[in-house]
């Protein structure tokens, strides 16, 4: 967790209120263009994404492939590392039992002598330790920072303004790895998606709307905050020139799933027509949502919000939810768990098994066998889950 500060951009700080993206991480000491402030003080970069499409980008995706082997690694089950863990101390146990007694003090306490450090001994762990933060351009470098990206033509490149480090309630603002593994996927089944109406929930910085807009006719990229909407409608600009002439339109629109309406109110930004919701009903027949499910409130919202809209379509409906499997430490049951997680699988098994004579859901995950057209670590703790919803006759 990063916070960059307007002050020290050059040494961004940790603090305990702010979440970084992985996909930043990944790439840490790339330059990124600070292009303004937001509506709330947060620095926005402009990031270059480019589109893997060619043979001579396929060693930019085994690179890639690699990499995330090798964090794979890291990401072992906690099972097996407290397994490793005790095993290690068992046996380094057993091979200092018998000098243990000549460690012991006068009152029986263990006597640790450590070697002390010298001055060299410093400079070399520091020698050691590369410094890893992003190198921070301002307004008046851009030429510098186009220079790195001219390689890449106007196909290639998709261009994303985001945050970097926001606390919790903006993490939309940032971009995130399922985010790229759901545009991955549609990239790979661009067919599938041409000509279909398109809902997105939660969308944030519009990355997965603006992919599905270079193949599909018409996307709705929804999400909350006049601040995070402001950003996405720009991010669509800057990415026109992916779509395809004559079509792929993306409209940038509010949808809070605290909420059981849309919003229509004419004097709000980003709110929906009479006629643009009918045309949600009349025709959409995709939904997407990339890394919503952090938070337990918000997935049942969610998944309330996902039934509405999926009762009111006239066409069956194929939805996609893309996410991560986080691991994290609770001090409630002291180990490695995944409750976001299991409350999300839980959710969607609830979802699967309804019984309401109105509607049904058929469940199942999707392999992630397929290419990879863009820089990130495919990690093992990804998943991409598709839902096929149908109205019962009758209803």
């Amino acid at each position: 967790m990063v916070d960059v500060t307007e002050k020290e951009m050059d040494n961004p700080t940790f603090k305990s209120d702010t979440v970084l993206s992985d996909v930043h991480l990944h790439c840490p000491s790339k330059r990124r263009l600070m292009v303004r402030l937001n509506a709330v003080g947060q620095p926005v970069f402009l990031s270059y994404f480019k589109l893997l499409w060619n043979t001579e980008d396929s060693a930019s995706e085994k690179h890639v492939r690699e990499a995330t082997t090798e964090r794979e690694h890291q990401y072992r089950s906690a099972d097996e590392l407290c397994d490793k863990d005790r095993n290690n101390l068992k046996k380094e146990r057993e091979l200092n039992s018998e000098g243990l007694e000549t460690l012991l003090d006068n009152d029986g306490d263990l006597e640790v002598v450590r070697r002390p450090r010298s001055a060299s001994d410093l400079e070399a762990e520091d020698l050691l330790r590369d410094r890893v933060y992003p190198v921070i351009l301002m307004k008046g470098k851009e030429d510098g920072f186009e220079d790195e990206e001219q390689e890449c033509t106007c196909s290639d490149v998709v261009k994303i303004e985001h945050t970097m480090a926001t606390p919790l309630e903006d993490v939309g603002k940032q971009v995130w790895r399922a985010a790229f593994l759901l545009a991955d996927y549609i990239l790979f089944k661009r067919d599938t998606f041409r000509c279909c109406s398109v809902l997105e929930l939660g969308g944030g910085t519009g990355i997965t709307s603006i992919i599905m807009g270079t193949a599909a006719k018409r996307v709705y990229c929804t999400d909350v905050g006049e601040d995070l909407l402001a950003m996405c409608e720009q991010n669509v600009a800057l990415n026109k020139h992916l779509m395809d002439p004559g079509g792929g339109e993306v409209k940038v629109k509010e949808l809070d799933w605290l909420k059981d309406e849309f919003c229509t109110d004419p004097e709000a930004p980003y709110s929906w027509s009479e006629e643009e919701i009918a045309d949600l009903h009349d025709h959409c027949t995709v939904i997407m949502a990339a890394d919503v499910f952090y938070d337990d409130d918000l997935t049942d919202a969610l998944f309330r919000t996902l039934y509405r809209i999926t009762h009111n379509l006239r066409n069956p409906c194929t939805v996609y939810l893309a996410l991560e499997k986080r691991l994290n430490f609770t001090l409630r049951h002291m180990d490695v768990t995944c409750e976001a997680y299991s409350h999300f699988r839980n959710t969607l098994n609830d979802l699967e098994n309804l019984q309401d004579r109105k509607m049904k859901y058929t469940v199942e995950p999707i392999k992630l066998d397929f290419c990879q057209f863009l820089v990130y670590e495919r990690i093992e703790q990804l998943e991409l889950w598709k839902i096929i919803a149908e109205q019962l006759t009758g209803t």
